[in-house]
């Protein structure tokens, strides 16, 4: 008799397992506790209060109308706490994305307002694709060949170009848009006698502003004895604050009529209607190079927040699911009006502080945007777009790091060298160009560092089993046997390196009979190492030299069987520890 279906194991009702496992809210909403509920509820306050003028900042970054970032703000924080593992991450727009969408956008509708929204759309959408295509098909480990140094350089560089970018709305100059950096540079200094002095004023009250809310206010309320809980509205309410009172003295003064300050103006009411995203192959192409800097960036950031994050509460972050929470994200930001999002490191810091449980506070933050977007974006027309440069100014200047290129370069000079060319490239070049570059060149270090591997000829320590290399520790040698010990895996980049290397220390040594390669830190060698190994064994030959190897690991030793080289070379060429080796070899 055949067994009778449950719902558990029907093909049509997922298990349990793949619910939690694939839709990660089920964990935190099955365990979900009513002490929970105070803390999302005031971090999705807080957090939403902060994302209402960044978002329409970043969306202005963007070179897109501001109730973009609003609506990028909505579906995309809903979305992603039912599918991401981190509870604690606020996704929405951020700046270094914004600026990468600007420069899409330029290339192909400078000045076009509608066709500028819908290459934003279509931008979500391809990101949201390929985000999505990598987490399902667990390739999130291809990010990795960003390095440090060139995510630092890259994120610098663009930080300074988004800095610059809003100082012509700092100062009230009226200045086209411009990929080259120092193009931008050169027409600020040239248009400063034109400098809107109400508006700079505006502008610099605002920074000093956010600035003194960000640290001197909080040391102020520390000495007289508040709460980290009850200081952090307060600390992080100074961009609601500056839009407020930016609001109202250009209301109450007409500044935009007596003095020229350029406003928001009007920002349609409701809810974002559904939109597609353009789906003719010509445009999907132009846009992909894009698209897949916005989605590698994007995850990166977003990511790294939320690992952060999840390690302060010994909690895990999976990679390929979170690409597919960030996929799930951007596709919702595409048919909901919204642009490219992820998870913005700092609201998520400000999440996180105000006490956040689960990915409900961030549920609560899209509903507040909800509810903003429908009832309450008329109050945004006075809005001076000099507070929102202002905004933006203090939010990126952190990102500019050279405290990481100062380590990096006291560490290491090829990863600070790695920093620099990054940093410079996306100032002379622009942001795609960066990070194109900068993969590149994380790509080649990587091949010059195992193309070059440490190799050290080892002896004896004392009279113990350990074996180091010679040139740091006082060793026992023999003048029969050169042991030497290669510290990465061989393949076809290196191979030759290691028989040059081999060549030279036998023509230093007359003396030699046998040559023992020291396998402990080889994981892998590739076919075209391999046949570089058989014509190795083969020259020594020649030269009266035996050639055996130790401490080789199980795959590898498991691939030289099957393959033959084991029989090729001889059993009794194979030790188990380099100690047993020397003791056959040399009798040392």
């Amino acid at each position: 008799m055949k067994p009778k279906l449950t719902k558990k194991s029907s093909p049509f009702f997922p298990s349990n397992q793949f619910l939690h496992r694939h839709i990660p809210a089920f964990n935190w909403l099955r365990n979900y506790q009513s002490k929970y509920l105070i803390g999302d509820i005031t971090a999705g306050i807080i957090v939403a209060s902060l994302l209402i003028p960044q978002s329409m900042a970043y969306a202005l970054l963007a070179g897109l109308p501001p109730q973009v970032g609003l609506y990028a703000s909505i579906a995309p924080a809903i979305i992603y706490p039912l599918l991401g593992t981190s509870r604690v991450l606020a996704v929405g727009p951020v700046a270094v994305d914004s600026l990468m969408v600007g420069a899409a956008i330029s290339q192909l509708a400078p000045s076009d307002t509608a066709q500028s929204v819908a290459i934003a759309i279509t931008l979500a959408f391809l990101v949201g694709l390929l985000e999505l295509s990598i987490g399902l098909l667990r390739l999130g480990f291809l990010v990795n060949f960003l390095s440090r140094s060139v995510i630092s350089g890259f994120i610098s560089g663009a930080a300074v170009i988004i800095a610059f970018s809003q100082v012509k709305h700092l100062f009230g100059l009226a200045i086209p848009s411009t990929e080259s950096f120092f193009q931008l540079v050169a027409s600020i200094v040239g248009n400063l006698p034109k400098t809107n002095w109400v508006a700079l004023a505006l502008g610099v009250s605002s920074v000093g502003l956010l600035f003194y809310f960000n640290s001197p206010l909080v040391k102020l309320l520390q000495h007289l004895g508040w709460r980290d809980q009850e200081i952090l509205p307060v600390s992080k309410s100074a961009p609601l604050l500056v839009v407020i009172l930016g609001t109202l003295l250009v209301w109450g003064f007409h500044l935009d009529q007596a003095a020229g300050i350029k406003v928001v103006g009007d920002i349609p009411k409701g809810l974002p209607a559904f939109t597609v995203p353009f789906l003719d192959v010509q445009t999907l192409q132009g846009l992909l190079p894009a698209a897949l800097a916005i989605a590698l960036v994007g995850y990166m950031e977003g990511f790294a927040g939320g690992q952060s994050l999840a390690n302060k509460r010994r909690e895990k972050i999976d990679a390929n699911q979170e690409l597919v929470a960030f996929g799930a994200a951007n596709l919702g930001a595409a048919f909901t009006g919204g642009y490219p999002v992820t998870g913005g490191l700092s609201r998520s810091v400000v999440n996180f502080a105000a006490g956040a449980n689960t990915g409900l506070s961030s549920i609560i933050t899209g509903l507040l945007i909800a509810v903003t977007v429908m009832f309450l974006t008329s109050l945004f027309y006075f809005l001076p777009q000099t507070c929102l440069a202002a905004i933006i100014i203090t939010a990126v200047y952190k990102l500019i790091d050279f405290a990481t290129l100062r380590r990096m370069w006291d560490y290491d000079k090829a990863d600070g060298l790695a920093w620099v060319v990054t940093f410079f490239t996306v100032l002379a070049l622009g942001v795609e160009k960066g990070i194109i570059l900068g993969a590149l060149i994380a790509l080649g270090l990587h091949l010059w560092r195992t193309s070059h591997p440490h190799i050290a000829i080892v002896g004896r320590v004392g009279d113990s089993e350990h074996f180091r290399n010679e040139l740091r520790h006082s060793v026992k040698t023999s003048p029969d046997v050169l042991a030497l010990r290669m510290d990465e895996s061989l393949y076809f980049a290196n191979a030759k390196y290691l028989e040059n290397f081999l060549n030279q220390a036998i023509a230093e040594r007359i003396n030699i009979k046998s040559v023992l390669l020291v396998c402990s830190a080889i994981n892998v060698i590739d076919a075209s190492a391999l046949e570089i190994l058989e014509t190795l064994v083969a020259d020594l030959k020649q030269l009266d030299i035996e050639f055996y190897l130790s401490e080789v690991k199980g795959p590898v030793m498991d691939k030289l069987v099957a393959i033959g080289f084991v029989d090729y070379l001889g059993k009794n060429h194979f030790f188990l520890t380099t100690d047993q080796a020397m003791q056959t070899l040399a009798e040392i």
